[in-house]
């Protein structure tokens, strides 16, 4: 019963903290260039944020392992977003706006690895995927929820009245993280019971995980191919929605917050129809088919905005963002759960994923605003393109598939005789 309530407010938890952080993504671009920013000082302001996570992920990640009470370095996280929300809103100057992306490229870089361990602990290896699945799917209406509320706040009060709704919406997500149980006790896999023939041979799960050291998943070459993947794909994709959104915002006078959140809606609305689907199909067929299908999206997606004029027209071209939204979003903590869990590095592998995901978001702004500034829109459009198609052929030829890593890792390691 208890685990019940808690998966339901874990459910929850995932709506509100997708509220909270839909706050900090295209409005701020319009909010600034609505203050007279320019692309290149909004891709210099937002990469302070992402740059800032990329440094934090993977102490972040190595911190989460460590910590029993998962609960708390999550609500200590949406607190310090809370606080972002209200400075973004007091000034948009460069100092508050600097400071504001900072904290929330700090804060943001626990939420990942502290839900993807509560998921973890609640429900364990072999249902994660639909769990991740199920954790997307809240997440993404959650996210279209608040974009819609988001945008009908900025375009009939102001766009710095987002902001104050960011802030506000930081409390049920407490409240729903209050009301899931202790998630302390690592769950990879549960101990046997103690009349199980095996309860004396198979250790506990936090001395199975912690055999392996760092250095052995470092080395991992899965690790170090989907690393360079993610990298790709956040370098085709970060920058992209911000540059429409400042495209728009150029072009139009009127209903402009309306079509940034609709631009934020459609896509959320594929993610919550298709990530439980890409949850059981990545246990059925394998991790790779879906990795391409849904990086595929991305260099499409880039060159629709490239070719298209009407700014009413790049709402229907989100859908592509939904399907590789859908599709990476579960995949990261599933393929960290395949190359990282029965070591014992799960967050931390995490937290690299998210390093790497952070340089490529980073090299994305600033790139994509550089050559926006310089060469125009499209010429970034295009630059965009050529990083998801690069994505797209690494995926392809080399990374290889994970879905049974974890099941054929553990049975190697038990056949292997010890050494003394």
């Amino acid at each position: 019963m208890a685990i019940s309530r808690s998966l339901r407010a874990l459910d929850w938890l995932n709506f509100f903290l997708a509220n909270v952080q839909t706050g900090f993504g295209p409005f701020i671009a319009a909010y600034l260039t609505a203050n007279k920013w320019t692309q290149g000082e909004i891709g210099i302001a937002l990469s302070v944020g992402t740059a800032t996570a990329m440094l934090s992920q993977v102490p972040a990640g190595a911190l989460i392992d460590a910590l029993r009470n998962k609960k708390a370095a999550g609500a200590a996280a949406i607190l310090a977003i809370a606080a972002c929300a209200l400075l973004l809103a007091a000034s948009p100057t460069l100092l508050p706006v600097l400071a504001a992306e900072l904290f929330h490229g700090f804060a943001s870089c626990m939420l990942t690895p502290a839900i993807a361990a509560i998921s973890f602990a609640l429900v364990g290896r072999h249902a994660l995927g639909d769990r991740l699945g199920r954790n997307a799917r809240f997440a993404s209406i959650g996210s279209a929820f608040a974009a819609a509320a988001m945008g009908a706040f900025g375009e009939y009060s102001s766009a710095r009245a987002v902001f104050w709704l960011t802030a506000a919406l930081t409390v049920p997500a407490l409240i729903a993280l209050s009301m899931i149980e202790d998630t302390g006790r690592a769950a990879f896999s549960p101990p046997p019971e103690p009349s199980s023939p095996d309860a004396e041979k198979t250790p506990p799960p936090d001395s199975r995980q912690h055999r392996e050291s760092i250095g052995s998943l470092l080395r991992d070459r899965r690790v170090l191919i989907f690393a360079a993947c993610i990298a790709l794909f956040h370098l085709s994709n970060a920058a992209m929605l911000n540059l429409a959104a400042g495209e728009v915002t150029a072009r139009m006078t009127d209903n402009v917050q309306l079509v940034i959140a609709a631009c934020i809606i459609v896509p959320q609305m594929v993610v919550a129809a298709m990530s439980p689907w890409v949850g059981r199909s990545a246990e059925r067929w394998g991790r790779r088919p879906l990795l391409v299908f849904g990086f595929a999206a991305l260099p499409v997606r880039a060159l629709l905005f490239a070719g298209v004029s009407s700014p009413y027209l790049l709402v229907p071209v989100q859908l592509l963002d939904g399907i590789s939204a859908a599709v990476f979003g579960v995949m990261l903590p599933l393929i960290a759960a395949d190359v990282a869990g029965g070591k014992g590095h799960y967050n931390l592998c995490i937290g690299l994923f998210g390093l790497t995901a952070g340089i490529g978001a980073t090299l994305s702004t600033l790139a994509a605003g550089f050559i926006s500034d310089r060469f125009g829109n499209t010429v970034s459009f295009m630059a965009l393109a050529a990083a998801g198609a690069l994505a797209v052929l690494l995926v392809w030829a080399t990374l290889p598939e994970t879905r049974d890593a974890g099941e054929t890792g553990s049975a190697k390691r038990a056949s292997e005789p010890s050494i003394t």
